[in-house]
């Protein structure tokens, strides 16, 4: 008996040489015709207005971070919710600490003003 490990790995060798070939062949046969337009910025089509390398606010990432730190902390209510009967009295409350906790977390960045968009 083989290793059960071998069709997966000649589907990743097969994946990995297939791409490799692909972009060889795109970079060998492909067509260089660069001009002004090619090489411009792409902004929609709309001229660019300032250089691509603008600063921005640091609210700005601090406000991503918060996003996703609150949306992944929700994705954990999905599978409390799923299995909330087999949990019984001890999963309800350790969401509730959870959510208490989070919510606590919430009321401290809305306090020190996170949320303000200045």
């Amino acid at each position: 008996m083989g290793n059960p490990y071998l069709p997966l790995a000649i589907l990743l060798f097969l994946a990995i040489s297939i791409a490799g070939v692909m972009l060889i062949m795109s970079f060998v046969f492909g067509p260089r015709r660069p001009d002004e337009e090619k090489l411009s910025v792409y902004e929609c089509g709309i001229n660019p207005t300032r250089d691509s390398r603008a600063r921005f606010s640091i609210k700005f990432f601090i406000i991503a971070i918060l996003f996703i730190l609150f949306d992944i902390e929700v994705i954990f209510l999905y599978p409390w919710a799923i299995l909330y009967q087999k949990l019984g009295l001890f999963g309800l409350v350790e969401m509730t600490v959870f959510i208490v906790i989070l919510l606590l977390g919430y009321i401290y960045l809305w306090r020190k003003g996170a949320f303000e968009w200045e």
